[in-house]
């Protein structure tokens, strides 16, 4: 990242969420951080300049994308990954103290989707409500708003409640990677361990457009890491792809992908280059 003194991060609020801890990993005690209530108002709060960037979840191991964030990146006002970071989670049920029954549990959807099978075999007849976020399901307990959260041990303590259960994901290697996001501009030097991102965006009546893709890649050894498919939200039947392959935009062989690319598609958005996964 660029090298000022401090930085301000906008991330995925409230505090306590697993966004917040990957925040930790990568900012100093010079760093402001601002909470935001969801993936799009913190993208936003970079595209205002209230922000240098933001940090947002981008894909997890165990439940894939998270949409909202793959959509903005593509069609949303532009901006371009700075950096990733990614965050191993657990996941602990977390309620007032003094609570004796649990009908509704909240949690945010890919949290829940982590931890079904707890969820199936100790409350089955449970309510389950989604949350912009872990960390606002365990503010929503501490107002009595539900009976029990599915987060982060942190929020349980930064909201005074109790964890009832450590550890309730279905697979215990989950791991979130995490995307910084900013302004175009500005970006990081080959390291030898990149990654670059592309939004790719293809005429719907082209056939085998997809495969035409893949082949300029293969051309020229570049190794995909990551393809999505999205809708543009046009029309029924119209999709971009979201694109991650190794190596950054200065290399020639993933530089060269990239022209010949713009000559096949109807449009090509640069979402970055930066170095791979830093391990939290």
């Amino acid at each position: 990242m660029s090298t000022q003194d401090s930085h301000t991060y906008a991330y995925l609020g409230p505090v306590g969420t697993f966004t917040e801890a990957a925040l930790k990993t990568i900012t100093s005690e010079a760093d402001i951080s601002i909470p935001f209530a969801n993936v799009t108002a913190a993208l936003d709060a970079v595209r205002s300049g209230k922000a240098d960037y933001a940090l947002v979840p981008i894909e997890n191991s165990v439940e894939g994308v998270v949409a909202r964030t793959l959509d903005e990146l593509a069609t949303g006002e532009p901006l371009t990954i700075a950096r990733e970071v990614t965050l191993a989670v657990t996941f602990a049920l977390m309620v007032k103290p003094g609570t004796k029954e649990i009908k509704r549990i909240g949690t945010h959807p890919h949290a829940e989707s982590q931890c079904r099978a707890y969820i199936a075999k100790n409350y089955p007849h449970a309510e389950i409500v989604s949350t912009a976020s872990t960390s606002a399901a365990a503010e929503a307990v501490s107002k009595g708003e539900i009976d029990a959260a599915i987060a982060s041990s942190a929020a349980a303590q930064h909201f005074n409640l109790e964890v009832i259960a450590e550890n309730i994901g279905d697979n215990g290697g989950a791991v979130t990677r995490f995307i910084a996001a900013q302004k175009p501009g500005w970006m990081p030097e080959p390291t030898g361990h990149d990654r670059t991102s592309i939004a790719v965006f293809i005429g719907i009546d082209h056939a085998g457009a997809l495969l035409e893709i893949l082949q300029v890649f293969a051309q020229h050894d570049v190794n995909l890491t990551f393809i999505q498919s999205r809708p543009t939200g046009r029309e029924l039947g119209h999709y971009h792809f979201i694109i991650d392959v190794e190596g950054h935009i200065k290399d020639a062989p993933v530089g060269k992908s990239v022209e010949e690319l713009r000559e096949i598609c109807d449009d090509i958005r640069f979402l970055g280059s930066y170095p791979r996964e830093v391990r939290a």
